[in-house]
């Protein structure tokens, strides 16, 4: 006679083109308290890996933990927004690496051009915008690029080609920070 022990359920998030699709690991903890696979509804996936190892780690990890969001995330942010570069200016004015404009980094009570401040400053008003717009992660980042005005006049994300853009390039950067991998066994395809 054969008894199973505890069962784990690991819920991965995708969310190509905007649609949200969960797909579900489950593991078994077996006699040495491992993990094993024992079905899937995609090949197997790991959890995340360690952070990356990204310019301005320190800081990005000290916003990410006040603003309970992922590093992974503020950095696609600065990658998307500046390319790590903190002298970065855009045509619009934007400064640093969160790009910033001079009103917002006034408000936030940061300097953008210290980049560990335009970093605290851009994960204050990312949290913003995600409190503002109920956690969901689309209209944030739209938020962030076009402005919440904008969000609202559109009643959901702007039709600017170059928000769009930049709402699939944050995500398509969060989804790169979560690997694959096929290592693991599962015998069976599908949960029964």
């Amino acid at each position: 006679m054969t008894i199973r022990a505890t069962y784990a359920v690991m819920i991965m998030l995708s969310a190509p083109a905007l649609v949200v699709t969960a797909h579900a690991q489950v593991y078994e903890v077996n006699g040495a308290g491992d993990l094993q696979a024992v079905c899937a509804s995609l090949p197997p996936v790991k959890p995340l890996s360690p952070l990356a190892n990204y310019p301005y780690q320190a800081a990005i990890n000290r916003a990410a933990a006040d603003f309970d969001l992922s590093p992974d995330l503020i950095a696609a942010i600065i990658r998307q927004e500046s390319s790590f570069n903190q002298t970065a200016v855009s045509p619009r004015g934007a400064i640093g690496l969160m790009q910033l404009m001079p009103a917002t980094a006034r408000e936030l009570g940061v300097n953008p051009h210290d980049p560990e401040q335009n970093i605290y400053g851009g994960a204050a008003y990312l949290r913003q915008q995600l409190d503002r717009f109920d956690g969901q992660l689309d209209l944030a980042l739209a938020a962030y690029n076009a402005g919440a005005g904008a969000v609202n006049r559109y009643g959901g994300v702007p039709p600017y080609r170059e928000t769009r853009s930049y709402i699939d390039k944050n995500l398509d950067s969060l989804a790169k920070a979560m690997p694959n991998d096929t290592q693991t066994p599962v015998t069976q395809t599908a949960c029964s």
